[in-house]
């Protein structure tokens, strides 16, 4: 089979690899139909986070089972299926509390030895703690399948950033980051009841989607002019609850200073250097609580799932570029040249 593989930084090829197969019978075999690049992605892609030479990548993926393990009972060849970011096994403490990204048996799609969802297969470790069935009839609609497969992560870690930001009925929100998770954090904030939501970012395609999406107002200033504007904004004080979905020590100083005394920052921007950007006095003596990290997709899956199917929430419209498997070098470089959004793959 075809699979996506880095070799170095700006280096990704499309190659044979070999076809997936059940190595244990908790597995199954997933042909997949959609797939994508993540904003995650590109660190690796830039160098920025090591990867071995001819190391799988992708981790966002949904597909058909071809294959199912002996032991595995809640899936059957035909199923359509969306597999979220890390796999889990679904039995220990860590997933019976909801924290599946701590699961001592999980892992993350591309991990050395594991297979990358940018691909035409994979194999699924613990099939029936790690998927969620999806409608059949979804297979045969395109725009459904598209908005479903925001579930493998960016919806469900804007969720995980506005639930650790204590977004609630009512609140005032502010966003920092543009990307594709920033765009869902809006997303979310706006289903969880948020009364008011500031979108920080300077790209219209993106800022477009976040006022579609419910933003109430835009700001386009980055750094220490961003934090007088939403401060102006709210008259003078900081937002209740704020979403951080970039990572670096910049965005994560915007997070701190435009939030309210008393409020919380959600942060599920992937760090990188952002841990300068936090000042634990100034922190204290404002009482910000900060929450966040690794969404457990899985556990949320359930939950955004109706809502997605009802199309009371479309999180369709953060792909903006689709490409066969052949051009995903090319949608990586249109990604790290922000003339893409997120990429969908259709293998």
């Amino acid at each position: 089979m075809r699979a996506t593989v880095i070799q170095a930084p700006h280096d990704i090829r499309v190659q044979e690899v070999p076809d997936p197969s059940i190595q244990r019978p908790t597995d199954v075999v997933l042909r997949v139909l959609r797939a994508c690049i993540c904003g995650s992605d590109l660190w690796a892609y830039r160098g920025e986070a090591a990867r071995q030479p001819g190391q799988r990548i992708g981790h966002e993926f949904l597909g058909i089972v071809e294959e199912a393990g002996s032991e595995v009972a809640g899936f059957a060849v035909g199923d359509l299926v969306v597999a979220p970011f890390v796999w889990s096994d679904g039995t220990c403490a860590y997933c019976a509390e909801g924290l599946t990204t701590s699961c001592a048996q999980g892992g993350f799609w591309g991990s050395v030895g594991s297979d990358g969802g940018q691909g035409e297969a994979v194999r699924v470790p613990f099939a029936d703690g790690t998927l969620v069935k999806l409608p059949a009839a979804a297979a045969f609609d395109d725009h459904l399948l598209t908005a479903l497969l925001a579930l493998s992560d960016v919806l469900g870690t804007g969720h995980h950033a506005a639930v650790g930001a204590g977004v609630k009925p009512g609140t005032t929100v502010a966003v920092v980051g543009d990307g594709a998770v920033g765009l869902c954090g809006v997303m979310a904030a706006k289903r969880l009841g948020a009364e008011r939501i500031i979108a920080l970012g300077r790209h219209q395609v993106r800022t477009d989607i976040a006022r579609a999406f419910g933003a109430t107002d835009v700001v386009a200033e980055r750094g220490e002019a961003a934090v007088e504007v939403v401060r102006e904004l709210l008259g003078g004080e900081g937002a209740h609850a704020v979403i951080e979905a970039v990572g670096t020590e910049q965005s994560m100083r915007t997070a701190v200073g435009i939030t309210r005394d008393g409020g919380s920052i959600g942060y599920v921007g992937v760090p990188h250097g952002s841990g300068t950007g936090l000042d634990l006095g100034v922190m204290f003596d404002r009482n910000i609580a900060l929450r966040g990290g690794v969404a457990p997709v899985r556990t949320y899956i359930p939950e955004l799932l109706p809502d997605v199917l009802s199309g009371a929430i479309d999180p369709s419209p953060v792909f903006d570029l689709t490409v066969g498997l052949d051009d995903v070098p090319a949608g990586y470089k249109a990604m790290d040249e922000r003339t893409a959004l997120k990429v969908l793959i259709k293998p």
